[in-house]
């Protein structure tokens, strides 16, 4: 083997595991956060680039005639928005979207946040907020606030609130043209670009009293670390072998 093929070798090897330690850290972070409401599974897909050409003749000697395509291993991140399994809760505040559309979210900096995770409570100023303290937006763009009276919560199919017989509003469920380009935030919410505007559902459908779990299997994720470990290991292996063969070669020409 030829030092230039070697060469290239090693840094094929190199480029690998640094696509497998990205792959870990996804598999790390969905099993990390697989019992955070709506939360969506992180994704890593592998395709090849090619990154120039050597020249090699019949007898693999460098420079000389034909030509063979040096391919680097590139990976590609994204995220899985298949929904979560709908679980059942018995608590009043809790939401969970049936179909398209996030609930949407306005941080204290005026900022909008998107989620699938209806895990509402009540602020002590009687403002409907996430299990982070952010306040859940109505239809009409403001902020949900209870009665100071109290009484019994009631979320309807379309989003409608009631205290009573008090209408305090309607949840804003948003949705998107591309959800791709939506940017993964902690907490299982996501931000969107500012030239990509929310779309209205129309018709949403919601569930009282159950949230949406996350769409991470961990089983799966743990098999894929043990996958992740295997190849991890093979081209630690191919590293080894190949500086091996280098060190002998400069041994030998001394």
């Amino acid at each position: 083997m030829s030092e230039e093929l070697m060469n290239i070798g090693l840094y094929q090897s190199a480029s690998a595991l640094a696509s497998l330690e990205r792959w870990q850290d996804s598999v790390s972070q969905n099993i990390t956060s697989s019992q955070t409401s709506g939360y969506r599974k992180r994704t890593i897909s592998f395709s090849t680039q090619a990154a120039g050409e050597i020249m090699a003749d019949t007898k693999g000697r460098i420079g000389q005639i034909g030509s063979m395509p040096t391919l680097f291993p590139k990976t590609n991140s994204g995220i899985n928005f298949l929904a979560g399994e709908t679980q059942p809760t018995r608590r009043e505040l809790d939401a969970s979207i049936q179909g398209e559309g996030f609930f949407e979210i306005q941080r204290p900096d005026g900022t909008k946040v998107y989620t699938r995770s209806g895990e509402f409570r009540m602020r002590p100023d009687r403002t409907l907020v996430t299990s982070t303290g952010d306040a859940v937006m109505s239809e009409g763009g403001s902020p949900i606030l209870f009665l100071a009276g109290g009484g019994k919560v009631a979320i309807n199919h379309d989003g409608t609130i009631f205290q009573g017989t008090t209408s305090l509003g309607k949840l804003s469920i948003q949705k998107f043209s591309n959800n791709g380009r939506l940017t993964p935030l902690s907490g299982g919410f996501f931000s969107a670009p500012e030239e990509m505007k929310p779309e209205r559902v129309d018709q949403p459908e919601l569930l009282q009293g159950y949230l949406e779990g996350s769409n991470v299997a961990p089983l799966r994720e743990m098999v894929d670390l043990v996958l992740i470990s295997r190849a991890y290991e093979a081209n630690q292996k191919i590293i080894t072998t190949v500086d091996q063969q280098m060190q002998k070669a400069l041994d030998a020409l001394g």
